[in-house]
């Protein structure tokens, strides 16, 4: 009676763990583990483009981030529907750009994932990144 419940909560559990892991993932370059986060076969859309499959998403991430002295990405109001071995993850997403020791740019966007369970457990296997705002470059103010 109660497994179907904790089940519920773990893979609740496990799919914001992997929204909070992916924003680690761009913000310290971990790209060695994109495969504990994304299937073989991902789709991600973004404003820098499409990529299709493991080598082609690490390729964008660094095409939009490693220009960057450091990135902070943080996800919020995460909404999670789960229907068996898929699911879908709503997110919010506020990212400050380093541009240089005095100034940042900030952008804002929804991330929509869809995620499936694997042997190993969750994996996103495609993600629509859709723009809200951007900022030109910003001083810093302390």
């Amino acid at each position: 009676m109660t497994e179907t419940p904790i089940r519920a909560l773990a893979d609740r559990a496990e799919l914001a763990e992997l929204v909070a892991r992916h924003s680690v993932w761009l913000d310290e370059g971990r790209y060695d583990e994109t495969g504990r986060l994304f299937t073989e076969d991902v789709v991600v859309t973004s404003l820098r483009g499409e990529a299709r499959g493991i080598e082609a998403l690490v390729e964008l991430a660094r095409s939009g981030h490693d220009t960057y002295v450091r990135t902070l990405h943080s996800k919020a109001n995460l909404v999670i529907d789960v229907d068996g071995d898929t699911a879908t993850v709503r997110a919010h997403d506020i990212a400050v750009f380093v541009l240089d020791d005095k100034t940042e740019a900030v952008a804002a966007g929804v991330h929509h994932y869809r995620a499936r369970r694997t042997a190993h457990g969750w994996r996103f296997d495609h993600l629509v990144i859709t723009p809200v705002a951007l900022t030109e470059a910003l001083g810093r103010a302390l």
